[in-house]
């Protein structure tokens, strides 16, 4: 019951920034953007996603292959 509460307080939450971000949207006047601008948009947004899968793929790659284990430091007692 409480995993539920939480999962529909969190759709309620995004229900209402979705319907914010369309008002504001419809309310800004303006001139139009020209179609160039759609595509650096739209180039911005898939090198975003490009450079974050990048990444994500180094952190799993250093992860399976041990790059993010401790290392081993051999402790040499220096007894005179």
């Amino acid at each position: 019951m409480r995993t539920f509460a939480a999962i529909a307080s969190l759709m309620a939450l995004l229900a209402l920034a979705i319907w914010y971000t369309v008002h504001v949207w419809n309310a800004i006047e303006g001139p139009p953007m020209p179609t160039y601008g759609y595509v650096l948009a739209a180039a911005g947004v898939a090198l975003s996603m490009l450079v974050g899968s990048g990444l994500i793929a180094l952190m799993y790659f250093s992860s399976r292959h041990g790059y993010d284990e401790a290392h081993e430091v051999e402790h040499i007692d220096h007894k005179d």
